[in-house]
């Protein structure tokens, strides 16, 4: 890769340490009431699972909570909300939305339920198995969901009879939804269950719910579970014929409410039952808190979170929402973000952008609707408090309330991994981002290649080439005629690897044994946050990943691939297919088109042919696919193109094969913009203040404490 990154960020470098040297102290302002002038905001909404088609998706059908301490579930309203369902320490829930599902079947064989269970879990139709109580036995009964409409529901029964027909029986799945029957009202919980049963036994569905009201809820029993009111039309009909002397009467679908029920887990009868409680009711929320602040979701990696969980319906799917105090948020987001084993002013830096971020998005998005930010990197990442660490919190607590301003508004105070050197302007990034982002010099981003092993790029005999690590290799002393090292291995099997990196889920190029040769054609540094390469990506595997991605279709064969404009940084900002312009939305987006690359700053390297720069200053392209004159002291002979070795002016070799395909060789990880996580801690080992790191990566900024 050439230096280009280098000339183009020096330059930039000096305004941003000055910068940093003439902005110290925290300006310290009187209280105000808005986030987006200048104050923390106590508490944030984190989306944990949410459905918001394009703009973000992370679903679930169901959410298995439990804490170590006694917990509850109530219902959110202005007035707050009330526990209505109490569960002891340790003790596990599920929890999903009253919508549409699928109810497949239902058995008093748990074996066929299992069964049933197993097929529907290996495809998208998700099962979930309740156990009703009849007096006498219990019903299995399997459901699959949630489906975001009625309709959609209806293809899914139409799958579901195929997928478990030989568990059936002769029944017919069939599309259930949220609307119910009143079958009265009972002083407990205890007594509605017995009412119940009495129902279940005479083969009609009915479970018990609870509302605010009174101490402690107020207690009903509902039957059916219909998709519309034809539908619940029909379940009146059904259940007058069976109970004659029920008095039945419409659920008001605008008053929420919890639905008690019995999940039998995946494996019924071999373990206990679980409470699942469904939220029910145009717009209800359901609200969990724990006595010890902290609650388990099983579906998120089974990670520990402060503060309180709010499950509602979002387009037809459940959403889970973590609602806590927003310093305590910082914690677990810094030290998601960067190892708590860096430097203390690296981690106050974070903690100031994470702070700002968030704060700008209180203030001023509502791109998640139901929530502030998401647990992604699509905000900022959130793992809860397993990324807490002392170290952590002692950079949040020592920086509280500070944030990045700029015209008195907070900066949404953007950051990625690795900047590779120099930052991004945000010409480079999403053609937006406003006079606190520039190009600055990022040098202490190497600190990332501190410890990575080199790999030696090698040439077998066979003609294969590919990436040895270090510690495995032993030099020869001797070369090529052309001055090429050549080597072996020291350990038998040793895997020659497509990149330098071990990736688990690929397999080597090649073996090599003590004894073989190779040929050096370079040496590099392990691929990773700082230098890196992808590839070699085939041209069918770009025409695939760029489909959807370019205003205008892209060629569908690619036979050249160049960047053909880098902004102030260096940064692709333009790429040609065959000549055509790869016509992304905003530059930043070639990282997703061109098969997921960690950045923008990067270099193409054509497989199958190279550029040769003649005596009178014209370039030609050689393609590996033709033969090659070659002028040597003997005369001019023809060699084939695939199989060449060329080499650079900084004597880098490579293969050139017959076929066209394309590496990507790069530096940094993110999008480049603000804050250098590497970067900021490279500055902190060179003994920078926060204050410092953060005026170096934005620009025209004050440090506002509230």
């Amino acid at each position: 890769m050439g230096n280009w990154w280098r000339t183009k960020a020096c330059s930039w470098g000096s305004k941003g340490l000055l910068a940093a040297v003439l902005a110290t102290g925290v300006l310290q302002l009187p209280a105000v009431t808005s986030a987006a002038e200048g104050t923390s905001p106590d508490q944030i909404r984190v989306g944990l699972f949410l459905d918001l088609g394009s703009t973000y998706k992370s679903t679930t059908p169901v959410v298995t909570l439990s804490s170590g301490q006694s917990w509850s579930a109530g219902l959110s309203a202005s007035s707050g909300a009330s526990a209505l369902v109490s569960f002891g320490a340790n003790e596990m829930a599920k929890f999903s939305v009253d919508g549409f599902r699928v109810k497949v079947l239902a058995t008093s064989d748990a074996k066929t339920a299992e069964d049933a269970y197993k097929k529907l879990n290996a495809t998208a139709d998700k099962p979930v198995i309740f156990a009703a109580s009849t007096g006498t036995g219990t019903v299995y009964q399997v459901y699959t969901g949630m489906y975001a409409s009625q309709q959609a529901a209806k293809d899914a029964a139409t799958r579901t009879a195929k997928t478990a027909a030989g568990q059936l029986n002769g029944q017919t799945p069939v599309v259930t939804g949220g609307n119910h029957l009143s079958a009265g009202a009972y002083a407990s919980e205890a007594e509605a269950a017995a009412a119940a049963q009495q129902i279940q036994a005479a083969g009609v569905d009915a479970f018990v719910a609870v509302q605010p009201g009174g101490a402690g809820g107020s207690y009903a029993v509902w039957v059916g579970e219909a998709a519309d009111a034809s539908g619940l039309a029909a379940v009146r009909s059904a259940v007058s014929t069976k109970l004659t002397a029920a008095t039945l009467s419409e659920v008001d679908a605008s008053q929420p409410a919890l639905i008690i029920r019995s999940d039998a887990g995946s494996s019924p009868g071999s373990s206990a039952a679980v409470k699942h409680i469904e939220v029910s009711g145009n717009d209800a929320k359901g609200w969990i808190n724990s006595s010890g602040d902290q609650i388990k979701v099983s579906e998120r990696s089974g990670r520990t979170y402060r503060g309180s969980m709010e499950i509602s319906m979002v387009n037809g799917q459940l959403a889970l929402v973590n609602e806590l105090p927003f310093e305590q948020y910082l914690y677990a987001v810094v030290g998601g973000e960067v190892p708590s084993s860096w430097p203390e002013e690296s981690l106050k830096a974070q903690a100031v952008a994470a702070r700002s971020y968030a704060s700008f998005q209180i203030g001023s998005s509502e791109k998640f609707k139901v929530a502030d930010v998401v647990d992604t990197t699509l905000s900022q990442a959130y793992n809860g408090i397993s990324s807490e660490a002392p170290s952590v919190i002692g950079a949040v607590d020592a920086t509280q309330g500070e944030v990045l301003m700029q015209n008195g508004k907070v900066v949404e105070a953007v950051f990625s991994s690795n900047s590779g050197g120099a930052t991004a302007d945000p010409t480079e990034v999403w053609n937006s981002g406003g006079d606190a982002f520039a190009t600055v010099d990022s040098k202490e981003d190497v600190a990332a290649q501190n410890g990575a092993k080199a790999w030696y790029h090698v040439l077998l005999s066979n003609g294969i080439t590919g990436y040895v690590r270090e510690d495995n290799v032993k030099e020869l002393g001797t070369a090529t005629a052309a001055g090429l090292a050549k080597v072996t291995v020291t350990t038998k099997s040793t895997n020659v690897r497509p990149l330098p990196l071990i990736q688990s889920n690929v397999e080597p190029a090649a073996q090599m044994n003590p004894g073989d040769t190779a040929v050096v054609l370079e040496k590099v540094k392990e691929s990773g946050t700082y230098d890196w390469v992808r590839g070699p990506y085939t041209s069918a595997e770009l025409v695939s990943t760029l489909k959807g991605k370019t205003s205008t279709a892209a060629p569908s064969t690619i036979s050249t691939l160049e960047v053909t404009k880098r902004g102030p940084s260096g940064r692709a900002i333009q790429i040609k297919a065959n000549g055509q312009i790869l016509d992304v939305k905003y530059p930043d987006m070639f990282r997703s088109a061109l098969n997921g690359l960690p950045s923008t700053l990067f270099d193409i390297v054509p497989t199958g042919s190279y550029t040769v720069l003649s005596a009178n200053g014209t370039t030609t392209k050689v393609s590996g696919a033709s033969d090659t004159s070659v002028i040597s002291a003997s005369g001019t002979s023809s060699i084939a193109g695939k199989g060449t070795i060329v080499m650079n002016g900084d004597s880098k070799a490579r293969r050139i094969e017959a076929g066209e395909a394309f590496f990507f060789v790069g530096r940094g990880n993110g999008h480049g913009l603000g804050l250098s996580q590497w970067g900021a801690k490279g500055m902190a080992d060179a003994g920078y203040g926060y204050q410092d790191i953060l005026k170096h990566y934005y620009q025209n900024v004050t440090i506002v404490k509230e």
